[in-house]
């Protein structure tokens, strides 16, 4: 699909005016934010979980007590934060790149790159041993290689800017093995192997990452295993009869976790189908597939008043956003309405945990 083609459905000032504002933003690394309660060095990304918060039991907070779906804003989230931005402005760069050519966009994107993932005094090491860490019972979690999935954009946004004399064959080698060696590090650490093997949207999440690595380092075994797993592992344990998600479901923020869970699903459709083996078109025996998951979900974006559950205890309003699942779902299944909701919903929601729950920013640079 050429680049005339996407913009149908993309509006082409939008992505100049993104990348234009990404061309003046100031640079911020996780070297820039140290995190006081961190086990590890200051290359060494680190975040807390969620939802947990003090103990109001105990005369130091510690340790930490759980409160399913209500954010603790005191947590530190600046790795986060700089993570995603990064990774926003790379995009927006990228994409702005691909329509118009010019080479700032690239200049900058490749300078963000190459600080963030290669420069020795600002790279972020290829691990998350410190990621979602409970002060007072653990450093870091398996559960934390969720705070990742914002990076899938980033491969995307690479090889878009591989046409560009700034992406030297040098910087290029070195974003590859950086995300082979946090490929590799997510295949084999035992957090890696805990979050791929959970039973909800965190395992979905752990094979969006590792397929969109896979293809962007070339592990063709790896991205052999990710459609095996969706097909003998996700669908089967995690969607039900209806297309619904039930261990979403169970959640506080219920609407927002399947929305969630469904996009990253679909985000895997897009990846790993080919000619031979179309994710697309793949169901169970009893009927299970991504379009059960559509005809479930869909009516409940366009009419969010017909949700037939409580509304989410934190972020209701947020919801739903234009997630990029609605647009990939539509033009893969030639489904028109699928296409037009997403362009009716907001591309730039201020919520932060809507933003957060949507790790690709540019639909552009997937199609």
């Amino acid at each position: 699909m050429g680049s005339g083609d996407r913009m149908e459905w993309l509006d082409r000032g939008w992505v100049l005016a993104k990348a234009e504002a990404a061309l003046e933003a100031q640079p911020r690394f996780i070297t820039d934010a140290q995190a006081p309660m961190s086990e590890g060095g200051i290359h060494d990304y680190y975040s807390n979980g969620d939802y947990w918060w003090p103990n109001p039991d105990t005369p130091d907070g510690l340790p930490y007590v759980r409160r399913d779906g209500e954010s603790n804003p005191g947590n530190f989230n600046e790795h986060r934060e700089i993570m995603r931005s990064l990774r926003t402005n790379v995009a927006h760069l990228a994409a702005g790149y691909a329509v118009s050519g010019k080479e700032a966009y690239a200049d900058k994107a490749v300078s963000l790159l190459n600080s963030f993932f290669l420069a020795e005094e600002t790279r972020m090491n290829p691990h998350l041993l410190y990621a979602q860490a409970i002060p007072g019972i653990c450093s870091g979690r398996g559960i934390g290689i969720i705070d990742t999935l914002h990076l899938i954009e980033v491969p995307v946004a690479i090889e878009c800017l591989s046409g560009s004399s700034y992406m030297t064959p040098e910087i290029m080698a070195g974003l590859q093995g950086w995300f082979r060696d946090y490929l590799r590090w997510m295949l084999t650490h035992p957090y890696g192997i805990e979050e791929r093997d959970t039973d909800n949207n965190h395992s979905v999440c752990w094979h969006v990452q590792a397929a969109v690595f896979a293809r962007f380092v070339g592990e063709e075994e790896v991205l052999n295993f990710c459609r095996s797993q969706y097909k003998k592992v996700l669908l089967p344990d995690q969607m039900a009869a209806d297309g619904s998600f039930p261990r979403e479901l169970q959640r506080t923020k219920l609407y927002g976790y399947s929305i969630f869970v469904l996009d990253n699903m679909i985000t895997l459709c897009h990846v790993l189908s080919t000619p031979e083996d179309c994710l697309w078109d793949y169901e169970l025996e009893d009927g299970r597939g991504i379009r059960r998951g559509l005809d479930y979900l869909y009516p409940y974006l366009a009419d969010k008043a017909s949700w037939p559950y409580p509304p989410d205890i934190e972020h209701d309003q947020g919801w739903p956003a234009a997630v990029s699942g609605l647009l990939f779902a539509g033009v893969a299944l030639a489904e028109p309405a699928y296409i037009e909701l997403w362009r009716s919903l907001d591309p730039d929601p201020v919520d932060p945990e809507v933003r957060r729950n949507m790790a690709i920013r540019q639909p552009l640079l997937w199609l």
